[in-house]
């Protein structure tokens, strides 16, 4: 591109690391070459290049340059740690100060997109819904955490799971197929209304004929709210319109549990689940505080005592890969999970690493990278 610089060069060279902008006013002073990177994790994911390669395609448009995409695995393919995902060929110049942004947009996606996949696969008969907006710093992250749920949730699909069925807002929806979010009633209703009960009556007055998912934690009484809202709405419990929704923090137990009231709610119902070696955190989302297993299926033995069997159950507040596993080991009777937790708790996890492999052809890489070199010049595992 030639004349005033663009808004995304400008952007670019703002946000790229000095020694990239560096390098690449060192190599066009002494003579450009047409070099290949490779771009890797160091951990298992699930190709999710979506993000990296539209923004790539915007900057090589900016600078009216080829660049040239060998992308390795499929969209929703597994990748292994280590194996290079995707090869970018072209000019070093105009590469060498891409490496930053084009990481930052790829390696989140890849390892959000694998926890995903995980989730759905450890509760297949589970449908998730994607409530990642509130983790996110800001609208691309959003974006990309939204893009990577969906990308994770295909792929667990075409493994059996039910997945992600949609998400909660409605400017990232399109990834999952719909126009809208989901959701009905944030705590913040609840408090407002000064009833569990007024609340769902007033949402079914404003929104009536659309199925009711309450909140029943907010005043730490979540089955007898529950059978409350039940008894106020019993056609709507009948037809199979009506959830409640436990998200139970963390600091207290379900109405009506303790510990010991806890291991006998699994007792009766998934004894196996509790009857061998657990670590702390397995047991804490077995028998302990907050939407534990106990917690699940003591609603669900209350609601179906009570003649409301119809009734779903969706859980919320603290779901990752770990305590999805819990849940299904305990066989829980769940309908549905909320979880933003895409983004693993150790944020180096999601680090993208990229390495020139190749200069005007002739393979060459830093020691001790060599296994990204092609492999007998194989080009497109999957294909693009």
């Amino acid at each position: 591109m030639t004349g005033a610089r663009s808004d995304l060069a400008a952007d670019i060279a703002a946000r790229t690391d000095s020694y990239f902008n560096r390098t690449k006013e060192i190599v066009a002073r002494y003579g450009d070459k047409r070099v290949t990177y490779a771009l890797f994790l160091r951990r298992p994911v699930i190709c999710a290049p979506g993000p990296m390669l539209t923004w790539l395609n915007a900057a090589a448009a900016d600078r009216a340059t080829e660049i040239d995409v060998d992308l390795i695995y499929r969209e929703g393919d597994w990748v292994g740690a280590g194996e290079p995902i995707v090869y970018l060929t072209g000019s070093m110049v105009h590469l060498s100060d891409l490496e930053t942004i084009l990481l930052q947009k790829i390696g989140p996606a890849c390892v959000a997109a694998h926890n995903a996949y995980q989730m759905a696969l450890s509760l297949p008969r589970v449908a998730f819904l994607a409530m990642e907006a509130r983790h996110c710093a800001g609208a691309e992250m959003q974006d990309m955490m939204s893009y990577a749920a969906s990308v994770g949730s295909a792929a667990a699909k075409l493994e059996g799971a039910t997945g992600f069925i949609g998400n909660a807002n409605d400017g990232t929806a399109h990834w999952f197929g719909a126009s809208k979010g989901f959701g009905t009633m944030p705590h913040s209703l609840i408090g407002y209304a000064g009833s569990t009960v007024r609340a769902a009556e007033m949402f079914h007055e404003t929104y009536p004929g659309e199925p009711v998912t309450v909140l029943v934690d907010y005043f730490g009484k979540e089955v007898t709210d529950s059978l409350a809202v039940c008894a106020r709405f019993p056609d709507i419990a009948a037809s199979g319109d009506l959830a409640f929704r436990l998200d139970t923090h963390g600091g207290r137990f379900l109405e009506g549990l303790d510990p010991a009231e806890s291991y006998a709610v699994l007792e009766r119902h998934a004894p196996g689940a509790i009857r061998r070696y657990r670590s702390d955190s397995e047991l804490r989302a077995l028998v302990g505080t907050g939407v534990s297993a106990a917690a699940i299926w003591r609603l669900r033995e209350a609601l179906d005592q009570a003649g409301y069997n119809k009734v779903r159950i969706v859980a919320s507040s603290g779901f990752g890969v770990e305590k999805c596993r819990v849940m299904a080991d305990a066989k829980v009777p769940v309908d549905m999970v909320g979880t933003g937790s895409f983004i693993p708790d150790s944020w180096h996890e999601t680090y993208a690493t990229a390495d020139i492999v190749e200069y005007d052809g002739v393979p060459m890489v830093k020691i001790g990278r060599e296994f990204l070199l092609r492999k007998n010049g194989a080009r497109k595992r999957g294909g693009h």
